[in-house]
């Protein structure tokens, strides 16, 4: 008995390690963490496209609005989200793509048109916003930048890779994000967001990750 006991204890505390670490995010991301992360965020100073650009302190409260909105509590999954809007958006000086210029691919996280129709259909689904709506995405059907248009607000731009993350890729996803690994944000990029793994993405993700958290 007192052998069977220590067994299942020592097989317990070896599930416990192989778990990912998923640590929950108290304090909420700060314009200061986008700055130490990306300086180019302080200002949209000689943006190629002012319209576009914003700064800081406009996506820092944008971002931590995402998390809660699709629960992305761990530190680790929220610095892979950070990441990819910060690549894709150029310091988020862009959220429509010009480079080759793909008609009506855009937001921080520069979703395809396919998904920013699923976005849009999902915001309208879940009433989670009075200016857009069946109508107006009807109305949009067929002309992807007008559709692209329509919910590429500050909110919602800065919530597609929340959302995407959430409903696209799946809760197990989310959870593996948790622990906080390259190779978990790897896995992300090819299995999930299905884009290769660059030294510019994984060196922009080791910037955000290197903070360990949030701070005000």
């Amino acid at each position: 008995m007192l052998f069977a006991a220590l067994f299942h204890k020592l097989a317990l505390v070896s599930m416990a390690a192989a778990m990912p670490l998923v640590r929950k995010q108290t304090a909420c991301i700060s314009s200061t963490n986008l700055i130490s992360i990306a300086p180019d965020t302080a200002s949209c100073d000689g943006a190629p496209f002012p319209e576009e650009c914003v700064p800081a302190s406009v996506a820092a409260p944008n971002i931590a609005q995402s998390f809660g909105l699709f629960g992305i509590d761990s530190f680790g999954a929220q610095a892979a989200l950070v990441a990819i809007m910060l690549f894709e958006s150029g310091d988020f000086k862009y959220k429509i793509n010009h480079f080759p210029g793909v008609a009506g691919q855009g937001t921080r996280n520069m979703q395809s048109p396919a998904f920013n129709t699923k976005y849009a259909d999902w915001i309208v689904a879940t009433g989670q916003d009075a200016a857009i709506t069946q109508s107006s995405v009807s109305a949009a059907a067929g002309d992807p930048a007008t559709l692209l248009d329509l919910i590429n607000t500050d909110k919602w731009s800065f919530a597609s890779a929340a959302w995407f993350v959430s409903t696209q890729c799946g809760a197990s996803q989310v959870q593996a994000l948790g622990d906080g690994s390259q190779a978990s944000f790897e896995a992300y990029l090819t299995g999930c967001v299905g884009t290769t793994v660059t030294e510019d993405r994984t060196a922009g993700w080791e910037k955000v990750i290197g903070l360990g958290g949030w701070s005000s």
